[in-house]
């Protein structure tokens, strides 16, 4: 049995279906691939399997390396962040600091490209409370209960 070109797109339309399931794009880009190899198929309908799964690899491959590198917001927190681009910012706690551990707060958008950010701070806070930043001192945000 050959695999024909609609099979590939068939195939990658449910890869990239998956990605509703699997929100990490790398399902996407497998799809791309299979979209692609699926179109390359309508072109030369005469390429062999291995063939096939070789350009699959490549394209899926270079287009999640892509991804990877250049596209993909950055997932690491500003160490040069200052004051005046945190200060005044209000978030939402979703977990309490306890002992020499940082607490996390939500923001409903991204502070300096990351929506969660650890924290810490003087005052007594609970899941759910609103924090206000004051200060950010090595990536951990100083905040005060607002």
């Amino acid at each position: 049995m050959d695999i024909l070109y609609w099979h590939w797109i068939v195939f990658g339309v449910g890869l990239i279906l998956l990605e509703l399931v699997i929100p990490s794009f790398t399902a996407l880009w497998f799809g791309l691939g299979a979209v692609v190899v699926g179109l390359a198929l309508v072109m030369t309908p005469l390429l062999s399997l291995t063939a096939q799964i070789v350009i699959w690899a490549v394209v899926s491959t270079v287009l999640t390396t892509l991804w990877f590198k250049f596209l993909k917001p950055s997932s690491r927190k500003s160490e040069h962040a200052s004051q005046q681009d945190v200060a005044g910012v209000i978030g939402l706690v979703i977990a309490k600091p306890s002992g020499n551990k940082s607490g996390k707060i939500r923001f409903s958008t991204p502070l300096l490209g990351m929506d969660e950010w650890d924290f810490q701070t003087a005052d007594v806070v609970e899941i759910g409370d609103q924090v206000q930043v004051e200060n950010v001192s090595d990536g951990v945000l100083q905040v005060v209960k607002k």
